[in-house]
Parts: structure tokens; C-alpha cells; sequence
């Protein structure tokens, strides 16, 4: 039996509603019911079959807002890193309503586990905007008449004449009624053959109708104000990122040498999670796949000698390219026990510019260095350096924890960027206060939108590269989205002997600040280089996944003047090779060609015919007070395991790397997919006690979603 959608609605009310009120708001709360407060920049996703409608992430008090959605049942996820994920099902959305539902979430152990609640309908719509009822085939099957003016007669307030005759509702005309079958308006009794002139006209105004099933009608989402005063989450419109081109795949015989820093930076991952959470394809230039890989932890051994780090390596199946194999390299970094870490010196430089009223900007960072403050040793000393159109101490270099949070609790947003005079001041204050054998660094947290004196990113290069001397390391933290500034905050990080991470959200800041704080705050190793001679009769060709931006000519490996990557305690690095094997060895279109040489030839040595290692990994490092550079050597063996037997450790970190290069969609991705990504990933998903694993798992079955309307769409 086909649907009946019947409406009787007031003739003053079609007026109102004539230019397309076909939708509904969902809005609510996600709450934390340990302490009853929201969860700001959670995850909410509206889906309809399985199929991802919209996406939105809570405000700074944890409110989230779906208006303008058609009239139909959907379902609701939501997440939040370390919280197990909570789905409510068959939520009724009706014209002109607004409904109202709450989630609560609790912090638990199992964060895969996903709590299904159903959703019941309020007996009173206390939010209706318009009158009327909505009855579906099955509420017709149970009405003993097939009439459809008797059937409306069942709505509350309607009343019916005699034998059946015209229908009204609380007084009305019969003709000030409008009725939809199937999504449509039934057609009203004509008198005498004629319309009404007026109604006529009334009519030509137009009328509610329904859209395609499934379509959706997205609302332009306007700034507001959360209840502490805040403007909401800004809209990105004007980001910057550097530009790179990916690494090709080079002949082993043109050059046998791979040489770049390491990268301990996160900030890609985190951004581009936000802009998926929000819907939004990410830029292109945002997915820095080295970046993304080393969001994770990974179970390497803990080192035993005298190196600060221990490295790892391990061969297998690409499984983006059939003709290859994948190499893993790890660093693991020496983990230390905080306790008896040395002194911190720390100056907290703080933009308080104009861009920064946003909730996931100045009050996201207020309360992300409250985390940190709060988890410092009594001995340890910070200070608090301002800067908005000029730069000003607003705390002297003190050890009160009250004094600091007091002084962060005052400060507000407006103003102008002198990005410049701010880290000229930070560094003045942490070289007044420097620590001899201690932790002496400054901390920025900003969007980097400077916008007086030296703030291009030349400029900028040139200042942190004259402060780094003074062996004072850095901390870049960047927030919030719109006119966020990437390409200058990366700039600062990877020339400030520093690290830079992007927090979306508390979780985030906690990640970063408290519990990876050895290795975002205590440095062990600093000008970390790795240099990889390829063996010419085992490889053929190699290419390096990622560190595009982390490049360095072979020369560069035996200078110690030349800068690279920090790496901090605790911290893990990793990098992947793709190596195209001498067995099984052919030409490819995407190798650059080049000619042979006339005077002299390139001929392996007799120990490349015997060893049978694939490569000799070549490491140099120094103290983080250092000058002279620490030369680390070690070959690595034919050892390929089939991709099923390969550990945890690789796969989870090959989906990462896959997903990456899907997101970009990179050339060399070949026939991967969202579902390979996925099996990788949750086949290697391990203990995963923080939720990091399981949450890249959620974002990756959302992407390979959309992907898969989209697909169908075309």
C-alpha cells in the first residue's frame, strides 16, 4: 500500500510556509555524565541507510545543530576520542519541528564498543511550528476506512461535515486546508468547474512539496554565540599550506643515496580530521603523510645502549603496488621518568590577536595550557608573553601555578598579529631565565595569521633561525580553522629546532600536552638525519613515502651545520620505502629515464653480490646541547614476510599511509581502496588503550562512505 503524508494545515500558515518548508532541526547536547558538562568539538554524524547525510562537531559547551533536514528517520553517531561511541537510531524528523535530544557519553575502557540507544518519540511536539499530522501507511492500515477525508478526520481539531462532505481545522474554511499524498498535494475540489480568482493567485505563491528521498538541504551555517560569551566555530575560507609534489620513484643506479630528517610533527593528522569531521575534503596540501603515520605510537623496543633511540625495520607486500615491497623504518626514543626530568624553563607566547575569539582558538587554548600548567613539577618555571597589534609579559617567569592560571583566566582577543615582536620577547624572557642542563623552550600557541612586522614566512625563517642558537628549543601549537596558517607555523617548528601539533579539541591537548609530554617538552636527540645506501643488485628502484619537505642532499648528512628533526622522549619515528625488487624487476613508465654513460660505468661491488641486504641504514645525531654529530650504522637483511605475517607495527601504519595517499589522491595509490585501508587498519588495531587506533578506523569507514555516494552520484 503506498504512503499517505496528510497534512491540515492553516491557510495563513501555507503562506508563511509556501517557499519550501519541507524540513526540520535537529539540535542537542553531548554530555559527559561524569562530570554533566558538554563535550566540546565532538564528532556528530546524521546518516540515513548507512549513508552519511551531514557532519557537524559540538560547540565550545558541546551543542550541535542539523537545521534545514528533510522530514524523515535518521540515525545519530557520535564520538569523541576515548569515549566509546554512541549511535541513536530511528530519529523522527518532521516538518517545522525542532527536535531536541541530548547525548550522553561516559570514558571507558573498550572505545570500540558502540552504545546503540533507540530514540523515542515525545508524546507533546513541544517544538512544532506549524499544526497538523503526519500518518504512514502503516497508521492508515489501522484506520477501519479507506476515505481520505475520513482520515484526516482522526487529526486532533479537525472536524468533518456530514456524509463526508469538506474537512476543517479549529474554525477554518474546508479550503484553508492542504493535504500531501505521496509527498504531493492532493488536488482541491474545484466548484463549478473554476478556481477562485484569489485562490488562484494564493496557489501561484507556491507550497511545501517533498524532495527526492534521500535528498538534503544544507544549511549555510552562521556564527554564533555559546552561553560562555564565545563566537562559534569559523568556516574555513582562507587557509594557507606549503605546496609539495611527491616523492617520484628513483633509479638505484642514478642514485643510491636517500637522505632526510626526521619529522616528529603531528599537526597534519589532527587538521585533517577536522576538516573530515566537518564534511570537508581536506586540502591537498594539508595531508603530509609522514605526519599522519607518526600521529601514532608504535610498539617498538625501548633502546639498551648508549644511543638515545633504538631503530627498527621491517620488509613486506606493498599493498598499493604489486611490483613492490615496503620497507618500515622505526625510531623509538628513549623514555625518561619525568620526575627526575631536568628543570623546565618554559615561556608560554600567547596570541591574543582578533582571529582568535573563536571557540576552538583563545578559549580552546586557555584551557589546553590550564592541562599543562597543571602538570608541572613545583620546581619548574613559567612565564606568559602576549601578543596582539604589540607584544607584552603578563607573568614573569614563576613557579604559582595560581599566578599563571590567573593571568591565562584574564586574557581576551583583539588586536592586530606582530607575530615577530612576540617571539622576540619569548625568547628574551626564556634567555633571561635560562636553565644551564635544564629544558629551556618557548611554546606558541596561535593560528599563525601574523600580520605585523616580520611575518611572511621568509621573515619568520629568519628570526628562528637566529633564536635557535641560544639553544632555547620551540613548541608550535596551532588552533582553530578559517584563516589558519599552516605553511607558517611548520616553517617556525622544522627551523626552531622545534614541534608543531594542531589541536582541534581537549582530547587533542591532552594527548600532546600531558600525556606525550616527555616527548613534546624534552628533547634527547636533536639534527636526527638518516642516509640510505640501496644495494644495486637487490634494488632497483625506491621511493620514500612522505618527508617531502624533509629532504637534504647527500652532502648534507656529514655536515653538522646543516639543520634537522628533533626527536623528543618517548617519541616514535617512522618513515616507509617503496623498493622495487631485482627479481622481479621491470621497467616502469613512471621511472625517470636516463641515458647510459659514455666515460665511466656504475658497477656494484663485489660485497653487493655477496651480502644479500637489501640496504645500509646511516644515522647521525646529536646531544641536545651538542655540536659534534653521533654516527649510527646498520644494514637490513632479505627478510620479506608476507603481509599477513607482518606485525602490527607495519600494517596499522601502511593504512595510515594508504589513507593519506588516497586523501591526496596520489598517482602511486594504483587500485587501493577505502576497504583495504580499512582491513589493514582493523586487522592491526592492537590493545589501543587511548582510542587513537579505533578513532582512525571511525574516520576512514566515513570517508569510504561519502566516497561511495559520491560514486554513485556521477
Amino acid at each position: 500500500m503506498s504512503k499517505y503524508f496528510i497534512f491540515s494545515i492553516l491557510f495563513f500558515v501555507i503562506v508563511i510556509t509556501s517557499y519550501g518548508q519541507t524540513t526540520g532541526t535537529l539540535q542537542g547536547k553531548v554530555i559527559d555524565v561524569t562530570n554533566d558538562e558538554g563535550l566540546p568539538f565532538a564528532s556528530v554524524l546524521l546518516e540515513k541507510d548507512d549513508s552519511l547525510i551531514a557532519g557537524r562537531q559540538t560547540d565550545f559547551d558541546g551543542n550541535y545543530n542539523f537545521s534545514n533536514i528533510e522530514a524523515d528517520t535518521y540515525d545519530l553517531t557520535v564520538s569523541y576520542v576515548g569515549y566509546p561511541s554512541v549511535k541513536i537510531e530511528n530519529i523522527v524528523i518532521k516538518l517545522g519541528q525542532v527536535v531536541t535530544f541530548d547525548v550522553e557519553m561516559e570514558e571507558g575502557v573498550n572505545v570500540e564498543e558502540v552504545v546503540v540507544r533507540a530514540y523515542r518519540i515525545p508524546l507533546i511536539e513541544q517544538s512544532a511550528t506549524s499544526g497538523g499530522q503526519v500518518l504512514g501507511a502503516e497508521d492508515i492500515k489501522n484506520i477501519p476506512t479507506r476515505n481520505i477525508s475520513n482520515i484526516i478526520s482522526t487529526t486532533a481539531g479537525v472536524h468533518q461535515k456530514s456524509k463526508g462532505k469538506g474537512i476543517s481545522r479549529a474554525g477554518s474554511r474546508a479550503h484553508s486546508n492542504l493535504i500531501f499524498v505521496d509527498g504531493s498535494p492532493a488536488p482541491k475540489a474545484r466548484k463549478g468547474g473554476k478556481r477562485r480568482g484569489k485562490r488562484a493567485r494564493n496557489r501561484k505563491l507556491g507550497c511545501p512539496t517533498f524532495g527526492a528521498a534521500g535528498s538534503m538541504a544544507t544549511a549555510k551555517e552562521d556564527q554564533t554565540t555559546s552561553s560562555k560569551g564565545i563566537a562559534s566555530v569559523e568556516k574555513p575560507s582562507n587557509e594557507e599550506y606549503g605546496s609539495f609534489v611527491e616523492n617520484e620513484y628513483i633509479a638505484v643506479r642514478d642514485e643510491a643515496l636517500s637522505t632526510f630528517s626526521i619529522d616528529v610533527d603531528r599537526a597534519s593528522y589532527a587538521n585533517i580530521r577536522r576538516h573530515l569531521n566537518q564534511m570537508q575534503p581536506p586540502p591537498k596540501d594539508a595531508i603530509r603523510i609522514e605526519e599522519m603515520i607518526n600521529y601514532f605510537n608504535y610498539d617498538y623496543e625501548q633502546p639498551k645502549d648508549e644511543h638515545p633511540f633504538r631503530v627498527h625495520t621491517e620488509v613486506s607486500d606493498c599493498p598499493w603496488n604489486k611490483e613492490a615491497k615496503l620497507v618500515q623504518i622505526g625510531l623509538q626514543g628513549k623514555k625518561i621518568d619525568l620526575e627526575k626530568a631536568p628543570i623546565s624553563n618554559l615561556v608560554f607566547l600567547i596570541d591574543v590577536s582578533g582571529s582568535m575569539s573563536y571557540a576552538n582558538k583563545l578559549p580552546l587554548l586557555k584551557e589546553s595550557l590550564k592541562l599543562l600548567i597543571n602538570n608541572m613539577r613545583a620546581k619548574d618555571k613559567m612565564a606568559l608573553v602576549v601578543y596582539a597589534g604589540a607584544a607584552g609579559l603578563i607573568q614573569a617567569s614563576t613557579s604559582d601555578k595560581n599566578k599563571l592560571l590567573e593571568a591565562l583566566d584574564k586574557l581576551e582577543a583583539g588586536g592586530s598579529t606582530a607575530g615577530g615582536a612576540g617571539i622576540e620577547l619569548a625568547y628574551k624572557i626564556a634567555k633571561k631565565n635560562l636553565v644551564a642542563d635544564g629544558n629551556n623552550r618557548v611554546i606558541i600557541a596561535t593560528d599563525g595569521d601574523f600580520n605585523v612586522g616580520a611575518s611572511s614566512t621568509t621573515d619568520l625563517e629568519k628570526l628562528i633561525v637566529e633564536k635557535r642558537k641560544d639553544n632555547i628549543f620551540l613548541t608550535v601549537l596551532g588552533y582553530g580553522m578559517g584563516n589558519y596558517k599552516d605553511n607558517r607555523m611548520e616553517v617556525l617548528a622544522d627551523k626552531g629546532n622545534g614541534n608543531y601539533a594542531y589541536i582541534d579539541n581537549i582530547k587533542e591537548a591532552k594527548k600532546t600536552l600531558v600525556k606525550e609530554m616527555g616527548g613534546t617538552l624534552y628533547t634527547i636527540a636533536k639534527d636526527v638525519k638518516l642516509q640510505i645506501e640501496f644495494n644495486p643488485v637487490e634494488v632497483k628502484s625506491y621511493r620514500l613515502v612522505g618527508y617531502e619537505n624533509r629532504l637534504l642532499n647527500k652532502e648534507d648528512f656529514n655536515n653538522d651545520a646543516k639543520d634537522a628533526g628533533e626527536l623528543g622522549a618517548g617519541h616514535t619515528v617512522t618513515a616507509l620505502y617503496e623498493i622495487v625488487l631485482a627479481d622481479n624487476y621491470k621497467e616502469s613508465k613512471r621511472e625517470k629515464k636516463v641515458d647510459a654513460l659514455i666515460y665511466q660505468k656504475n658497477k656494484a661491488t663485489s660485497l653487493a653480490h655477496s651480502s644479500k641486504d637489501l640496504m645500509t641504514i646511516k644515522l647521525r645525531y646529536k646531544e641536545p646541547k651538542g655540536t659534534k654529530s653521533v654516527l649510527m650504522a646498520l644494514p637490513v637483511p632479505k627478510d620479506i614476510k608476507p603481509i599477513a605475517e607482518a606485525s602490527e607495527n607495519f600494517r596499522f601504519a601502511t593504512s595510515v599511509a594508504g589513507f593519506g595517499m588516497l586523501l591526496r589522491a596520489s598517482k602511486f595509490s594504483n587500485d587501493l581502496t577505502y576497504e583495504n585501508v580499512l582491513s589493514l587498519a582493523q586487522g592491526a588495531k592492537g590493545a589501543d588503550k587511548e582510542g587513537y587506533r579505533q578513532e582512525f578506523i571511525r574516520m576512514v569507514k566515513n570517508v569510504s562512505s561519502m566516497s561511495a555516494q559520491a560514486n554513485k552520484q556521477k
